[in-house]
């Protein structure tokens, strides 16, 4: 392995259901849905986003995963549909007579787009391991009631989002905004979308001032967010959560509790701490961690390697049984 690239990292721009979506793969193997090729992976660590569900912020955090699981296995992140700037010459929606999915964009259409993705880009034979951030958790939580027969080893889910997102402190927040007020936010998103792209970064970088040591690649993918595409399609996906995850969906949880870890933040608005009280009172037996490193939610901006390497610690025991 060339020492200059110490991590493989391949980047595909694709349509999936019939929107543009960016998949980061870590590791060499680029293709796992071809059942006769003889060295496919026994298991693929797939990472569902949070919201802004664009691959680059995780980019770092699949390299370091990649490296502390030994390089043993790929480590691939899948972008939301539409949630990309999809690159010059390519449309945020495929051209084509077939509506594939009816509101790809939607929180619906998002768990149907990553089951698709599975179908279409991976092997049946092969594990799962589904790292899941913020609504991802909710999503990947909908991907093993719609699809019982996915290979899923586990599901960790972070900082997860599974229920009363209105009513936490940031929901409350941010509902109205979101729900009323989006449209308003598109013209100034419009206006911004005309300067520099250096003077966009340096505007990413003055709003993650506060940050100790912000994450490069986060800078760079912050860049996309001044898309009116990406911004319409972020935030609309956004109000559909407020509406929707009401209630925590118990009943897949308890069908699937020995697969699952979650991981609550300390101070997280929008997962406050007494939901975790509530899960953990309500599933005594159940991995349900609580974060004494007082790490934030969109832990990806500052602290991608420190989740990394706890991650990896986690799965050792699952992984030596495989």
């Amino acid at each position: 392995m060339r020492s200059e690239e110490p991590v493989p990292l391949h980047e595909e721009f694709i349509y999936c259901c019939g929107a543009a979506t960016h998949v980061l793969k870590c590791g060499p193997w680029k293709d796992l849905s071809k059942d006769e090729s003889k060295n496919l992976p026994r298991l693929l660590f797939m990472i569902i986003p949070g919201n802004p569900g664009l691959a680059g912020y995780y980019r770092t955090f699949i390299q370091a995963l990649y490296c502390g699981l030994n390089q043993q296995y790929p480590v691939w992140v899948v972008s939301h549909a539409g949630h990309c700037k999809p690159p010059s010459g390519m449309e945020m929606i495929e051209d084509t007579d077939i509506k594939e999915l009816e509101d790809v964009f939607g929180l619906n259409g998002q768990v149907e787009h990553k089951l698709n993705f599975l179908k279409k880009n991976v092997s049946k034979n092969i594990k799962l391991v589904l790292i899941a951030h913020s609504i991802g958790c909710y999503i990947t939580l909908e991907m093993m009631k719609r699809a019982s027969e996915l290979q899923v080893l586990r599901s960790v889910l972070l900082f997860p989002t599974i229920e009363r997102m209105a009513q936490s402190p940031q929901g409350k927040l941010m509902t109205p905004l979101l729900c009323k007020l989006r449209y308003a936010l598109y013209m100034p998103v419009y206006l911004l979308s005309f300067l520099p792209e250096g003077v966009k970064a340096s505007l990413v970088r003055f709003a993650l001032r506060g940050m100790k040591s912000c994450d490069e690649s986060s800078i760079t993918t912050s860049v996309n967010l001044f898309s009116v595409d990406c911004i319409a399609n972020i935030l609309y996906m956004a109000s559909q959560e407020m509406m929707k995850v009401v209630e925590r969906d118990s009943t897949t949880i308890k069908q699937n509790l020995k697969k699952l870890i979650f991981y609550y933040g300390i101070g997280d608005s929008w997962c406050p701490q007494h939901y975790y009280d509530e899960i953990k009172m309500d599933f005594p037996d159940g991995d349900i961690r609580l974060c004494e490193k007082g790490l934030r939610h969109a832990f990806v901006l500052d602290a991608s390697k420190e989740m990394a390497s706890m991650i990896a610690d986690w799965l050792q025991d699952d992984l030596t049984k495989l």
